[in-house]
């Protein structure tokens, strides 16, 4: 049973920083890339970062370019994304994924192993 639990969301200010944290069971990231996913309200789930599994590799969606950092420590089992210069529009439900897949991806079919996401917001 793969296990995918995120911590790290909270309120901040425009401008701000968080970061997140995806702890996974011991065989949720063995050789698999994982990628962060995020839901704002009346809208549909958007990629936001996705790394490889060695974290040699990684890309990101337009929008967190320059301001959103993927990283994983998998002695740890744990992938992170951190948030910088936030905006209020990156206010979301943000989600960590398993991808199903060896080669990295950035479709959400892709991926099936879910956390349970984690709340940010954002004020102007």
């Amino acid at each position: 049973q793969v296990q995918l639990v995120e911590s790290g969301g909270g309120l901040v200010q425009a401008g701000g920083s968080l970061r997140l944290s995806c702890a996974g069971s011991g065989r949720a990231f063995t050789g698999y890339p994982m990628g962060w996913f995020r839901q704002a309200p009346g809208k549909e789930r958007e990629f936001v970062a996705r790394i490889s599994w060695s974290g040699s590799s990684t890309y990101y969606t337009d929008s967190v370019k320059g301001r959103f950092t993927i990283s994983r420590d998998n002695a740890k089992n744990t992938v992170y994304l951190q948030m910088n210069s936030l905006k209020p529009e990156d206010t979301a439900v943000y989600y960590c994924a398993r991808s199903t897949l060896l080669v990295p991806t950035t479709l959400g079919k892709d991926y099936a192993y879910w956390g349970q996401g984690t709340q940010v917001t954002v004020s102007s």
